[in-house]
């Protein structure tokens, strides 16, 4: 048993560091792509501004429809998106069983859970390569890096210094994790994965290396590999 919990740890740890080095080449891709999608998208306005211009002059106000014109997504959604309710196993992980959402959403919003595990989210994602955060984040952001395959560990006043401390420093030598400061949650350590949570009693439960081997990168990852860095910066 334990050698075969080794190896699926090295397999893990290898195939998370090819993702970091594939990191690289896509950010340059990625910054590539934003260039010209710039470009589209100044070339687009231009023209769907002379189109509206034109439409208004000559045509009755026709923006009312069936829907209202709302749609999933739109920048006034404030909705998680989120329905269902946790189930507790037997090792203290909580699984959220129903249906996390995954919009990209402009706007705050308001999740079911604290910290939320999933739901809709800020297009862009809180660093999450190893990243210790001193103060609290959007959960907007981090519920994308959540989306990615991170582990994010959070504290309240409450949490003792040196479990903080230890955590902190798990946390900078692992990939696809990060950590902050968070007062509205049921206990003073905290471990969040997409889907999952689990509450430590310190740094040494023995839960905390087990969380960090289920899910960084784990199975429940909806976007594996995606980046952890470029996102939100300290």
């Amino acid at each position: 048993m334990g050698s075969a919990n080794n190896s699926n740890s090295a397999a893990r740890k290898a195939r998370i560091e090819e993702m970091r080095r594939a990191e690289r080449s896509r950010e340059r891709r990625n910054r590539a792509l934003v260039v010209a999608a710039s470009a589209v998208v100044v070339a687009g306005l231009v023209v769907g501004g002379v189109v509206l211009v034109d439409s208004r002059s000559g045509k009755k106000d026709t923006t009312a429809s069936s829907d209202n014109g709302k749609h999933p997504g739109d920048a006034t959604d404030k909705s998680s998106g989120d329905s269902g309710h946790f189930t507790t196993g037997k090792d203290g992980v909580r699984t959220w069983s129903g249906t996390l959402s995954r919009t990209h959403v402009t706007t705050r919003v308001t999740y079911p859970m604290h910290p939320p595990v999933g739901g809709n989210h800020n297009p862009v994602w809180a660093d999450c390569n190893g990243d210790v955060y001193h103060q609290q984040l959007h959960d907007e952001n981090a519920v994308h890096s959540l989306e990615h395959g991170a582990v994010w560990v959070t504290y309240t006043a409450k949490a003792d210094k040196a479990d903080v401390e230890a955590l902190a420093a798990k946390v900078k030598k692992t990939p696809y994790s990060l950590m902050s400061p968070y007062e509205n949650q049921a206990a003073p350590l905290m471990l969040s994965a997409w889907g999952r949570q689990v509450a430590v009693k310190s740094a040494t439960d023995p839960e905390v290396n087990k969380f960090f081997a289920d899910f960084v990168q784990g199975p429940q990852t909806p976007e594996p590999g995606a980046s952890c860095t470029g996102g939100v910066m300290k």
